[in-house]
């Protein structure tokens, strides 16, 4: 009996002892790497893999966003969103009807989401040509084509669904009507969706490069404002989704590799040893090649874009160390450089030439959906110092949609993690529209519904509802840049 006793009390200290050193990992592993917002961050994890339903990519499956998705938890993992990134990005270039889903199924609208109407029997029309912030204008190299004396024109076009684009028009009729605040914390539904993809004519390439991109015909406006079928293909695409407790939306990039160089931070130049669409040969240093002079309409320097951070991800100059920002590293490059290389090893088709460039996001785990969007509002958003809530990709941009707003600095030397630019420092939750008194709401955040909104509110001198008439437009352009300065002036 007494042998007996010893042995239960010798079993009890064992468990006291195991049930402590659990508990003791496991605080170590919740306290560790508090900056990247992911509690589980210490203990190994599997590589962030895509997933064999996604193939083949004719029948990629739209990704679950709602109840029950990978998102419906209170902690999440850096992994779901590249995740998420890709397989929205395969569903919607899956082709249906002999086009992309995107084509196919999405509504193509102008900035202000006024619908666009077929032109020459051809649904993708393009005429916009500026990019966001200072209206600069990308123009191609003309040595990546030999013998070619002049560059193409940049073109992009902007695609909603039928989720975003309805919450969008009810939205702004309450607002305009008085029954919503200007200032409110409404949101867009899970599942709402916009893109803003980047087109070039096929000019611009190499024939022996054609076959590397995805080309379709569109109706291209010319400088003389008459439409022109043309082969374009794709370059970049933004695919920009809310998911359930994300309503600041998962702002992902998407581009065709090998259009430009990326800086070398380390050596503090940026070099090309072949001509690029974007960069001829030879090295250059600085940000001239980023950077818009809106007096002349041109880049600084021409014909030298580059990409100033691989993955949007900030390194320090001189260096190959990451900048210490609310994203922890090297984390978030693995995963993206793996599922990248996961997903491209799958793919037969042109978009294998496709790479994922990065998201941003912000770290909501844990909040109520009131909580969420008054972070929105009340946060700072755009930043991605440690302990901020922004994740992901620090520096998220596009070289193709995002060229000359990489950086707001004029010397690479000024650049850290106090003034990085991501998609958070232009998509804020503060309204362009002032008239009405300051407002903010979570419907901010996408650009075009805030020009929709401003393009529809009640005429001052009717009290009706002003058609999208040109001088209201060209009223939301001046009051987006006037909006985009103050931006640049706050992060100088």
């Amino acid at each position: 009996m007494k042998r007996k006793q010893v042995i239960i009390g010798l079993v009890v200290v064992v468990l006291i002892a195991a049930v402590t050193l659990f508990f003791l990992n496991k605080e170590k592993i919740m306290k560790y790497d508090s900056s990247s917002g992911y509690a589980n961050a210490a203990a190994p994890s599997a590589p962030c893999e895509c997933e064999s339903s996604w193939f083949p990519h004719e029948q990629t499956p739209a990704p679950k966003e709602g109840d029950g998705s990978p998102f419906d938890v209170k902690n999440t993992t850096n992994c779901i969103f590249h995740q998420w990134s890709w397989q929205k990005f395969l569903w919607l270039t899956k082709p249906v009807n002999g086009q992309p889903l995107f084509l196919d199924s999405l509504d193509v609208v102008s900035p202000e989401m006024a619908r666009v109407a077929p032109q020459l029997g051809l649904k993708l029309v393009l005429s916009s040509i500026n990019q966001a912030g200072p209206e600069g204008i990308l123009v191609s190299n003309p040595k990546f084509v030999p013998g070619k004396k002049t560059g193409d024109t940049v073109y992009y076009s902007i695609h909603v669904n039928k989720i975003l684009f309805d919450k969008a028009v009810s939205a702004a009729s309450e607002i305009n009507g008085g029954k919503t605040p200007y200032s409110n914390l409404d949101t867009f539904p899970v599942g709402s969706l916009e893109l803003k993809v980047s087109w070039i004519s096929t000019d611009a390439i190499p024939q022996d490069k054609i076959a590397d991109y995805f080309v379709t015909k569109a109706a291209v406006q010319n400088s003389n404002g008459k439409y022109v079928a043309k082969n374009v293909a794709l370059l970049g695409m933004h695919v920009v989704g809310v998911v359930k407790n994300h309503p600041e939306f998962i702002w992902a990039t998407f581009e065709h590799k090998a259009m430009a160089p990326v800086y070398d931070l380390k050596n503090n130049s940026v070099t090309s040893a072949d001509e690029t669409l974007f960069y001829e040969k030879g090295t250059t240093t600085g940000l001239t090649g980023i950077t818009y002079d809106k007096q002349n309409k041109k880049p600084l320097t021409p014909n030298k874009a580059f990409i100033l951070y691989e993955y949007g991800i900030p390194k320090v100059l001189g260096t190959n160390d990451f900048m210490k920002t609310s994203q922890s590293e090297p984390v978030n490059i693995d995963n993206i450089e793996t599922i990248n290389k996961c997903v491209q090893s799958q793919l037969k088709d042109v978009f294998k030439n496709y790479f994922y460039n990065g998201s941003i996001w912000l770290d909501t785990d844990g909040m109520s959906a009131e909580q969420q969007a008054q972070m929105i509002v009340k946060s700072k958003i755009s930043s991605v110092l440690p302990d901020s809530l922004a994740r992901g990709s620090s520096n998220l941009a596009n070289i193709t949609m995002e060229t000359y707003t990489q950086t707001f600095r004029s010397d690479v030397h000024d650049i850290n993690a106090s003034n990085l630019v991501n998609c958070f420092t232009c998509h804020q939750s503060q309204n362009f529209d002032k008239s009405r008194g300051i407002g903010k709401s979570p419907l901010y955040l996408s650009h075009i519904f805030e020009s929709y909104l401003y393009t529809t509110k009640p005429s001052v001198t009717t009290g009706k509802n002003a058609n999208v008439a040109t001088d209201r437009i060209k009223e939301t352009k001046s009051l987006k840049l006037k909006q985009f300065e103050e931006f640049v002036r706050d992060n100088k």
